[in-house]
C-alpha cells in the first residue's frame, strides 16, 4: 500500500468522516486470562471515547513504510478452508457479528503474541464508500464504484498511571491521585484486506509494528499466516556481513563509501515512488560492482549473498543505510558526516601511518569555540 492510500483510510477516523459499523475488544492480564470481552456498534459511543479511539486507529495506520508499516502477501495455501487468510475472511465477512468466531481470533491472538502485562485486542469493521477519482486527483463523491469492506485490529498495552498529586477542589490542596489502568497506544496491529490501488486486496494485509526491531515473528506466521519481516536492526547487520564478507581482507574506505553513496542516490531517484525501494539480488550485485568491487570480490559475492541473505527477501533500502550521517570509527574516535558531503573525507598514507583527512572548507569550532584565522599577508606587488 502506499502513503496516499494509507492516509485516504485514515481521514475516515473523525467525526462524520466515516462508516465504523461495529467495535469489539478482549481485556487480556498479563497472565493471558480474558478479563472481559465486549462488543457493540460504533456509533452508540460516547463522542469523547470515539475521539480516543480513533487515536489508537490513525495509530495503527500511522509509521514509515517498509518499517512500522509492512505489506504482507498470503501464501496460496492459507486461502483454502482452515486457512489464517480464509479465517480472517469469514471474520471480515461477519461484520464481528459472530461470537465464536471472535473467541476463535482472540485465542489466537492470545497464544501467540507475547507481551509482559495487561493488553487490550481492538477489533473494528468498516465499510468505506470509496468515491472515485478524476485523472487529476479530485475525488468524486457521487461516483463511487466499490465499498471497502476491512477489518482494523490494534493490540494496545494497559498499564497502570504514574503516581502523581491532583488537585482537590473541596479541600484545596494537593494530594495523592488514585491511580487507573490505562489504554495506551498500539503496539502491533493490522489491516486486512489491503487497500492495493484503492481497491480490496484480498491477497495482502498490511501489518504495523511499533517498534521495527521487535516484529512479533510467531503473531505474523501463526495470527496472519504470512512471512514475518526481517527486524530492520538485522537487515542492516545482514547487509553489513554482506559487504564485508564480499569485499574480504581488502575493504578500502572508497568502496564502502562508494556503496553507501550508490545506494543513496538510488533512494534519491526514487523519492517520488509512492513505495519504499526495495533492493534484490540483481540490483546489490550491481551496486557492488559500479562501487569498485573488484572481479575476485564479486566471486565472493555470490556464495556470500546465498548463506547470509533470506531466500527471495528483497532489501528495503532505506533500512541499510543511514540518509541522515555517515559514521566513521576508531576505538577513540568517532567521525559523523552528513552523506551529501563524504567527499571531504579520504584516507592517507602520512609519514608510515594510516591517517584519516578531513578537507576543511570553512570555519572550524572547537567545543563551540571558533579557532583564530591568520589572515594572508597583503599584497603590495
Amino acid at each position: 500500500m502506499t502513503k496516499k492510500e494509507i492516509s485516504e483510510l485514515k481521514k475516515q477516523y473523525k467525526k462524520d468522516g466515516g462508516c465504523i459499523t461495529r467495535i469489539c475488544g478482549c481485556y487480556v492480564d498479563s497472565e493471558k486470562e480474558k478479563i472481559t470481552c465486549f462488543k457493540e456498534a460504533f456509533y452508540s459511543l460516547e463522542e469523547e471515547d470515539t475521539y480516543k479511539y480513533y487515536e489508537i486507529f490513525k495509530k495503527t495506520l500511522s509509521g514509515t513504510p517498509g518499517r512500522n508499516l509492512i505489506d504482507l502477501e498470503f501464501p496460496l495455501d492459507s486461502e483454502f478452508e482452515g486457512g489464517t487468510q480464509e479465517f480472517l475472511l469469514r471474520l471480515r465477512n461477519s461484520e464481528l457479528k459472530e461470537d465464536a468466531l471472535l473467541d476463535e481470533f482472540y485465542d489466537k491472538v492470545i497464544q501467540y503474541f507475547y507481551y509482559v502485562g495487561n493488553y487490550l485486542i481492538l477489533l473494528i469493521h468498516n465499510a468505506y464508500d470509496v468515491p472515485g477519482r478524476t485523472r487529476d486527483g479530485i475525488d468524486m463523491e457521487d461516483a463511487s464504484d466499490e465499498v471497502y469492506s476491512y477489518l482494523l485490529c490494534s493490540i494496545c498495552p494497559v498499564n497502570l498511571s504514574k503516581p502523581g498529586l491532583s488537585y482537590h477542589p473541596e479541600s484545596n490542596l494537593f494530594r495523592n491521585c488514585s491511580r487507573d489502568w490505562v489504554v495506551e497506544l498500539p503496539e502491533v496491529g493490522f489491516l486486512f484486506p489491503a487497500f492495493t490501488d484503492r481497491s480490496t486486496d484480498l491477497h495482502s494485509a498490511l501489518y504495523y509494528t511499533k517498534n521495527p526491531d521487535e516484529p512479533h515473528e510467531e503473531f505474523v506466521d501463526s495470527v496472519l499466516g504470512a512471512a514475518a519481516p526481517i527486524p530492520v536492526s538485522s537487515q542492516r547487520e545482514m547487509f553489513q556481513e554482506l559487504i564485508e564478507d564480499t569485499l574480504g581482507e581488502k575493504r578500502e574506505y572508497e568502496t564502502i563509501m562508494s556503496i553507501q553513496e550508490n545506494i543513496q542516490e538510488r533512494i534519491e531517484e526514487s523519492k517520488d515512488d509512492p513505495r519504499p525501494l526495495t533492493l534484490d539480488k540483481r540490483d546489490v550485485e550491481q551496486i557492488f560492482c559500479q562501487s569498485g568491487a573488484s572481479e575476485e570480490q564479486m566471486q565472493q559475492f555470490e556464495e556470500a549473498y546465498t548463506r547470509i541473505m533470506p531466500e527471495a527477501a528483497p532489501i528495503v533500502a532505506a533500512n541499510v543505510v543511514n540518509a541522515r550521517r555517515i559514521e566513521v570509527k576508531t576505538p577513540n574516535i568517532t567521525v559523523q558526516v552528513k552523506p551529501e558531503f563524504t567527499h571531504l573525507l579520504e584516507t592517507k598514507v602520512i609519514e608510515g601511518r594510516n591517517c584519516l583527512v578531513i578537507a576543511i572548507e570553512d570555519k572550524v569550532a572547537v567545543n563551540g569555540i571558533p579557532l583564530y584565522e591568520e589572515e594572508e599577508p597583503a599584497d603590495f606587488s
